[in-house]
């Protein structure tokens, strides 16, 4: 009788296979001892990577994080930003990479119909997320006592979280073509958040204001 062969993947090419089968069927495969079979691997081969299908999940969105600084480090012009710069850079290149694998995105956050549930699976992005804002954003008062310095830092960390998952979502509900109205939400976001914690506030949240407005009940 003979023995079929199984074959060995990289962490990539799991996650690859994993979104496919889900994209394809609609739903997670049974368990990780059918998925690997149906894939011609081991077992053991997924679990040198992942505990779980869930874990997997997880990973996804921490490997679009990695992807997205590798390609941003690439670039000469990156070392000069300053931090806000980045962050916007950032924002730009993630949602792009995001757009090229869109299906499986809409896919995982909506899963189920379980809403805010799915938020969970960007659990290990934030942590990768704040420890990136927390290095790139300048705190934009110098404070004495260490207690309200470390506050101001913590705030803003998790006022970028925030602003990072309303473009998330933003994103996901965006049906413009080229998906260019969340770039304009990035451009406009960017800016009120930066004159809301270095500078005068007013005109660019009006502004950021009256975009939301147009397109969540104008259009």
């Amino acid at each position: 009788m003979a023995v079929k062969k199984t074959i060995q993947l990289s962490k990539s090419e799991i996650i690859d296979k994993y979104a496919d089968y889900c994209l394809m069927n609609g739903h997670k495969p049974a368990s990780v001892y059918k998925f690997s079979k149906d894939n011609g691997f081991e077992e053991a081969e997924f679990y040198k990577f992942f505990t779980s299908f869930d874990s997997l999940e997880h990973f996804y969105f921490v490997e679009m994080f990695t992807y997205t600084l590798e390609a941003l480090q690439k670039s000469p012009a990156y070392a000069e930003y300053n931090g806000i710069e980045k962050l916007s850079a950032f924002y730009f290149t993630f949602f792009e990479m995001a757009t090229a694998n869109r299906s499986y995105i809409i896919y995982t956050m909506e899963e189920g119909g379980r809403g805010l549930k799915n938020l969970m699976k960007l659990k290990a992005l934030r942590t990768e997320f704040i420890q990136f804002a927390e290095t790139v954003l300048e705190k934009p008062v110098h404070i004495e006592n260490a207690r309200a310095d470390k506050l101001q830092g913590e705030a803003l960390r998790e006022g970028a979280w925030l602003q990072f998952l309303s473009i998330f979502k933003f994103w996901m509900q965006d049906t413009s073509p080229g998906f260019e109205k969340t770039d304009v939400f990035i451009e406009k976001s960017v800016k009120a958040s930066t004159d809301l914690v270095y500078n005068s506030p007013l005109s660019s949240l009006l502004d950021l204001g009256k975009f939301v407005w147009k397109e969540k009940f104008t259009a």
